[in-house]
């Protein structure tokens, strides 16, 4: 899409709220989103954005708009993190569960044409399943720190640049630890290093990712709805909803492009060694600092907000809390702290009620009476179960691999068809599906997307339990394949339903999770509210750890089949509780405020306090 020669932009315009130290430079008859981010915040005029009227909104074609130079650069400092980082961790089950192998090179690699395993420090599926779970847990829970701290202290882009440092020592030490003379000295040698990198790199990964993708959304500053005339004479309405849209299925598609790093380093694994899958991963990880640093003077750079905004949602919270006896299900739960409300009981608030309003768009869930006040807090809470089905539980499906026939092939193959599968669907469904749907006012909105991303997962677990079963039927060792010296007789390949069923949820799934994290925040909670979001992957984990020791033989059938059982009832009980969400605004920090609201203690009127105060009276007694 192409910007006409008659627009004019102001490439900064400022998303209400946010605070810059830099100036914009205005230009005529170019992209808007090629623009600097250098200067000053400026308002911008209606006539550069015109708002469409209510006749347009309902008559019009909505697209999305260009992105900016920058985001795509910042979409390639995410490549080369997730290609790194996947590209280590899809080794670490291998490494972890199995020995050297026994007539192979030493340094990991079995015995060429053999239908043995890669691995290296021989701790069996259990201590494999523990420590990647463990691993996942601290990279998604770590980003709650990572966001916070973003948020209130350093900013997001001096937080992405200590998690590129601290990611890179990661590398280093983890190369060190595959060196051959290490693995061969056995596990008590080759155990330390490898654990350390492990865990530096979940604290590295834990601080970067939380705050990458709201700075690659922050690059396109215009978040409201727009008019404009396409070169072929048609007006279209350029939509900030379907930008985000676009922008965040480029960054998933980059992430994937990044993830399908995963095939150089199981080959390397499975054909040369450990020494070399490490090297891989660090040497395409140190493109980090060198795009970041082309980029940096470029990049729109959002401040800390302080502690002041972060400490006041606290409090806030625990007003309610108080004001409400701690009953979360009453009516307008968080009026109660609004300070017009408190004002009537003779309690001054150093807050404002559109901050009570952020706190309760971003936190609340399910409470409030109003529909359009239901957020996006809550939804988050039904991707734990979601999780347990795209990939299976720790290592399970590496595991079922190593159980079929591989001729060759590396065992932990197949999970490189999911980046595959998401490289090449994102462009059809951004550039062909999306666009269909639109252009005939098909409806397919954000929670529909989730509700079908959820049923494609539920069906990816169903997949996984029928090959685990057919595994266990034809194994010469029945139900106790996993141990068994040869193998199934039935192809790897059987596992690749799972896979691409599963790849194709997260484009429905994760990506309008990572646009609700964002546009359903206030503009200084955006890093924690997106570490919120991967949290889930966390609390995924640690179900998954709650289910290791029952997670071998012969019970494995249930570790893929359960989940999607679970699943499948809690969409149905998602859809209902969610789907008037389809149809609320997209963003909601652009709620317009008396100016009073901008102040730390807001004039009212007494007749306006005492209303206020007599309907959450009225309210909390059930009138």
């Amino acid at each position: 899409m192409s910007a006409t020669t008659h627009e004019t932009h102001i490439a900064d315009a400022i998303v209400p709220g946010e605070v810059t130290e830099e100036v914009a430079h205005v230009s005529t008859g170019t992209d808007p989103e090629k623009h600097d981010y250098e200067v000053d915040a400026q308002t911008v005029d209606d006539d550069e954005y015109p708002v469409p009227t209510e006749q347009e909104v309902s008559i019009l074609r909505k697209v999305p708009a260009n992105l900016p130079i920058v985001a795509y650069s910042l979409c390639l400092v995410e490549f080369a993190e997730r290609a790194s980082y996947y590209g280590a961790q899809t080794v670490f089950a291998n490494f972890i569960e199995f020995p050297l192998p026994k007539g192979g090179n030493g340094a990991g690699a079995p015995p060429r044409g053999s239908q043995e395993t890669a691995g290296a420090l021989g701790m069996g599926l259990q201590a494999s399943d523990a420590l990647v779970l463990l691993f996942t847990f601290l990279a998604y829970i770590i980003p709650i720190f990572g966001g916070w701290w973003a948020d209130v202290s350093v900013g997001r882009y001096k937080a992405i640049c200590v998690g590129v440092a601290i990611c890179g020592i990661a590398h280093i030490v983890q190369i060190i630890g595959a060196i051959p003379k290490v693995l061969q000295e056995g596990r008590a040698h080759a155990a330390p290093p490898f654990i350390i990198g492990l865990l530096l790199l979940a604290l590295g990964a834990g601080i970067f990712k939380p705050n990458i993708a709201p700075t690659v959304l922050d690059q396109y500053r215009h978040q409201k709805q727009y008019t404009k005339t396409l070169k072929s004479g048609e007006k279209v309405i350029v939509d900030p909803e379907l930008t985000a849209t676009r922008t965040m299925l480029i960054f998933y598609g980059v992430v994937n492009v990044g993830a399908f790093y995963m095939l150089a380093t199981t080959y390397a694994e499975k054909y040369v060694g450990y020494w070399l899958v490490f090297l891989l991963s660090g040497i395409i990880y140190f493109l980090l600092p060198i795009v970041l640093a082309a980029v940096y003077k470029k990049t729109y750079r959002k401040p800390a907000s302080g502690n002041s905004e972060l400490a006041k949602a606290i409090k806030i919270t625990m007003t309610a809390l108080r004001q409400n006896k701690f009953q979360v299900w009453r009516k307008n739960f968080f009026d109660a702290a609004k300070p017009s409300v408190l004002a009537a009981k003779g309690i001054q608030v150093d807050w404002t009620d559109k901050l009570v309003d952020d706190v309760r768009r971003t936190l609340e869930g399910g409470f409030p009476a109003n529909a359009r006040d239901t957020e996006a807090t809550e939804v988050f809470f039904y991707f734990p179960i979601y999780n347990l089905n795209d990939g299976g539980i720790g290592s399970v499906s590496t595991n079922q691999g190593a159980s079929m026939v591989t001729n060759g092939a590396p065992n932990d193959l197949l999970s490189n068809f999911n980046a595959l599968t998401i490289i090449v669907a994102v462009p059809i469904v951004d550039y062909f599906i999306y666009p269909f749907l639109n252009r005939y006012n098909i409806p397919f909105k954000r929670i529909t997307k989730i509700t079908f991303g959820f049923t494609l997962a539920a069906l990816s677990g169903l997949a996984g339990a029928i090959v685990q079963w057919k595994v266990y039927t034809l194994s010469p060792c029945g139900y106790y394949a996993s141990t068994c010296a040869e193998v199934a007789p039935i192809s790897i390949w059987w596992q690749l339903p799972n896979t691409v069923l599963g790849a194709l949820s997260e484009i429905f799934c994760n990506v309008t999770a990572y646009e609700l994290a964002y546009a359903r925040s206030p503009a200084s909670m955006r890093g924690l509210v997106m570490a919120i979001f991967l949290f889930m992957t966390a609390l995924s984990s640690a179900l998954g750890e709650i289910l290791v020791p029952v997670t071998e033989d012969p019970y494995l059938i249930w570790i893929w089949g359960a989940p999607a059982v679970a699943l499948a009832l809690q969409i149905v009980l998602f859809w209902f509780r969610f789907k008037h969400l389809n149809d609320d605004a997209y963003m909601t920090d652009d709620i317009d405020y008396d100016a009073s609201a901008d102040e730390e203690t807001p004039i009212h009127t007494t007749t306006e306090i005492t209303k206020s105060a007599q309907d959450w009276t009225g309210e909390a007694r059930g009138d």
